[in-house]
């Protein structure tokens, strides 16, 4: 999966511990997502068994689309956490560890979080 539907799908996630519901505008506020690319997205996720739409529009992430989302979203809060331990500001770290969570390997994570012990 490319690093723009793992976005989504950790967008969808924070959205959704912060609200109850998810629907396709809370993304488009939160992100800045284009209505197009909101559509594209949701169409992409749902034909992959991560997302599911209900009746009302709401979005919400099936199972395997929950586990995937912690995934990312660990690995993001990970990384951010490791810069702002570093000396990098906030906000660099928020840029940087969304960079950072896309490219490296599940295996490779593990150990790094290991010797961290983060």
């Amino acid at each position: 999966m490319g690093e723009a539907l793992e976005d989504y799908l950790e967008a969808i996630l924070i959205l959704s511990n912060q609200n109850k519901a998810v629907r396709s505008v809370d993304l488009a506020v939160y992100r800045g997502y284009s209505r197009a690319s909101i559509s594209y997205a949701v169409k992409e996720l749902r034909n992959k068994n991560y997302l599911e739409v209900n009746k009302d529009g709401h979005l919400k992430l099936t199972s395997s689309g929950q586990v995937l989302a912690n995934r990312i979203y660990e690995r993001h809060c990970f990384f951010k956490k490791l810069l702002i331990a570093a000396g990098v500001s906030s906000n660099q770290a928020e840029i940087e560890a969304c960079k950072m969570e896309h490219g490296i390997s599940d295996d490779s994570f593990e150990k790094l979080k290991t010797l961290l012990d983060f």
